[in-house]
């Protein structure tokens, strides 16, 4: 249920950061991970739910979430409406890891 769109950083870019957009389909979640680097994730259409740590946070659009690295994370969409955000990350990265 979850929809990956690379806008920066995969086609040759000479960035030092990453821009994705992800879509998630309503009852649609990412998978529960943690990583070694940062995310920074903007709301952009619709409302989801962020589990970071033992924190949930509503995030809805022009809602920004820095995560810090090794926190564990999993977005959510609980509504009957898309939940689309835009994910920036370092362009040269880890693997995401099981928390």
């Amino acid at each position: 249920g979850v929809r990956r769109v690379e806008l920066v950083g995969k086609f040759g870019e000479r960035t030092h950061c990453d821009l994705r957009y992800f879509e998630v389909e309503p009852g649609g979640f990412t998978s529960l991970e943690k990583h070694l680097h940062t995310h920074i994730v903007i709301g952009a259409r619709g409302t989801g739910l962020l589990t970071m740590g033992n924190q949930r946070v509503v995030l809805e659009p022009m809602d920004v979430v820095y995560l810090q690295p090794l926190e564990v994370h999993q977005l959510r969409n609980e509504t009957r409406e898309p939940f689309g955000f835009l994910c920036i990350v370092d362009h040269d990265r880890d693997r995401p890891m099981k928390p």
